[in-house]
């Protein structure tokens, strides 16, 4: 009997254990967009990362960037992973409770400026673009950024082009019946566009990034939020970090990358594998730090073209207070594959 008693007392016990693990978790809402540069957040979610900090992710999918930045700035998301766009800085510059605190996607970005291919022979170079038309995916957006990076080393601005607004799914139409001469293209679009023979490749961004790296997309908090919980956002960063580190891995050729495929498809991030084998995997920083050189580059171009108006400090714009936590707490970062030569996620 007192054994009976005893093992009831142990079960209520555990019992009671789970309870208060499972009550002490926080519900953090994410909002992410589906795709590659997710696999860090979901590999967290997945091998329990989030969990042993004391966290439940909800992950929430950004089907558009329109209304994003209230969404973060109201709390109703306390953490959102997007590009970099005009629409940040001017949030910033309202006062809103907002700031970036990791890189998500950084050089090699692995975009491709592309031209219809039947001006392979007219387009040879960035100034032969001035006066056509180019398609990128927003005014603000960070890839007419890119193409601007482009255009001024022949001293040719935005202004000098005909920018038209496409989605990348809807850019191979526009280069197909000749809506636009040349249009910035994410993947993996760009090789699909240039596989069918729709276009050429005429230019990669990475070659005319200055400074770099450059940072596309980030991790941006609620401010506020962070501002109440700090030692989550620690703990939760820390996680985050750990499924870095073995993306990376894995994006280098290491060991794990198997795994990590099956967990992308298995999640739903990316369900053909001819995709996920073929196409460059969006690279990083693996200390989730920003080039502020680049960031600062970015801000002087949207207010160039009287997108945004206020130049605004460093610290006003990113918090690299938790992924240095998580740097520090996790030590120097080695690439276990020494014989991969790729740029990033270093």
């Amino acid at each position: 009997m007192s054994r009976l008693k005893s093992a009831g007392a142990g079960l209520l016990a555990l019992l009671f254990a789970a309870t208060a693990s499972q009550a002490q978790e926080v519900v953090v809402k994410v909002g992410v967009a589906k795709g590659l540069g997710t696999a860090a957040t979901m590999l967290a979610v997945v091998k329990g990362y989030f969990k042993e900090a004391g966290v439940r992710v909800e992950l929430e999918n950004l089907d558009s960037s329109a209304n994003v930045m209230t969404l973060l700035a109201q709390g109703q998301l306390q953490i959102i992973e997007g590009g970099i766009s005009v629409g940040y800085f001017n949030a910033i510059e309202r006062g809103l409770p907002i700031t970036i605190v990791s890189d998500r996607v950084s050089t090699p970005l692995n975009h491709k400026l592309l031209i219809r291919a039947d001006l392979a022979d007219v387009i040879k170079r960035p100034g032969d673009l001035k006066g056509r038309s180019i398609a990128s995916n927003g005014p603000g957006s960070v890839t007419t950024y890119e193409v601007a990076q482009i255009l001024r080393k022949d001293g040719v601005g935005v202004k000098d082009v005909d920018v038209k607004i496409l989605s990348f799914v809807n850019m191979g139409m526009g280069l197909t019946n000749k809506a636009v001469d040349a249009a910035l293209v994410i993947q993996p679009w760009a090789s699909q566009y240039v596989d069918r023979g729709i276009a050429k490749l005429f230019a990669d961004p990475d070659d005319y990034a200055d400074p770099r790296p450059m940072t596309i997309a980030v991790n941006m908090v609620n401010t506020d939020w962070a501002g109440k919980n700090k030692e989550l956002m620690r703990r939760y960063y820390l996680g985050y970090t750990k499924a870095v580190r073995e993306y990376c891995q894995a994006y280098h050729g290491g060991k794990n990358r198997q795994d990590i495929i099956d967990m992308i498809i298995r999640t739903g991030l990316e369900e053909r594998p001819d995709i996920i084998e073929n196409t460059p995997w969006p690279a990083r920083n693996v200390n989730g730090r920003i080039n502020m050189p680049s960031l600062l580059d970015m801000q002087k171009y949207y207010i160039s073209e009287g997108l945004a108006t206020k130049e605004l400090s460093a610290d006003l714009l990113v918090n690299n207070e938790y992924v240095d936590y998580a740097t520090e707490k996790l030590g120097p970062f080695t690439v276990e594959n020494a014989a991969s030569k790729l740029e990033g996620c270093r």
